[in-house]
């Protein structure tokens, strides 16, 4: 999905856990490194015996750090990346993930007209307020002509008094999206969504092509980019491959060793 040709990544890169994940019929092979994510570290040493011991600089252990993964979505597409997230962030030890919707802003019998599946009740709406308790954040919507859909805006406008103290600055966060075409905004969704992180002070980060060979692949079709995981979504009924669900599980696992990397002393 990107243009940067020169940023090919090395064959020599050991490959991730999250290479069990998916299959080469999904669009990435199972021939080893060249094909998987590039992993993110914690900072470790190795001792005379060659095993690998936490080193000075790691972080007391404590109450788990927090990414909250807060989503928007009609039709299941977003929330269906934002699951596979949350498992990835899960697996990152000292970090704990948790789903959160933002509220709907359409009536009922509008929903109910648009032939919208009812929300899982276990997934809670989060407020505004409750953004403060995060250490970092995955922000998931589908698109609405190349922006963020009313919902997520919505609820970023709500955000009024975190801004005015600078609650959030310096947390990173990322974004992920659905769209119904290729050509429907899969990076220009996700970066006209950064205003709303830079009047926070927030840290945008992307995944960039730490997926690996994955993102250059061509001979399927494959939501995301380097700015975030995504998913094509058709007229409604095209589904996530795992392809997009293992993109959206890297992202989750990468963020969360940015969070902890950030939280180091």
């Amino acid at each position: 999905m990107g243009k940067g040709g020169g940023c090919v990544p090395s064959k020599k890169k050991k490959p991730s856990s999250l290479a069990t994940t998916t299959t080469a019929g999904d669009g990435i092979d199972d021939d080893g490194a060249a094909n998987a994510p590039i992993p993110i570290e914690d900072d470790q040493t190795t001792n005379t015996a060659g095993t690998t011991t936490p080193s000075i600089t790691a972080r007391t252990i404590g109450p788990p750090l927090k990414i909250f993964v807060v989503f928007y979505s009609m039709y299941g597409h977003v929330e269906s990346l934002a699951r596979r997230m949350k498992k990835g962030a899960d697996g990152v030890e000292g970090v704990e993930a948790r789903l959160y919707r933002v509220p709907e802003t359409l009536s009922a019998e509008v929903v109910e007209q648009m032939k919208a599946p009812s929300k899982d009740t276990e997934i809670p709406e989060i407020t505004a307020a409750e953004l403060a308790e995060a250490d970092g954040f995955l922000f998931g919507f589908p698109t609405r002509y190349g922006c963020m859909a009313a919902q997520m805006k919505a609820f970023f406008d709500s955000t009024g008094q975190l801004w005015k103290e600078q609650t959030l600055a310096g947390k990173p966060a990322g974004f992920f999206v659905s769209t119904g075409t290729q050509g429907g905004g899969q990076e220009t969704t996700a970066w006209t969504a950064i205003t709303q992180l830079v009047h926070h002070g927030m840290l945008f980060v992307p995944i960039g092509y730490t997926f690996g060979a994955g993102m250059f692949k061509m001979d399927s079709i494959r939501g995301g980019s380097p700015y975030g995981a995504g998913v094509f979504a058709g007229d409604g009924s095209r589904e996530a491959t795992e392809t997009e669900l293992a993109l959206a599980e890297h992202q989750g696992n990468y963020m969360a060793a940015i969070v902890k990397r950030l939280a180091q002393p």
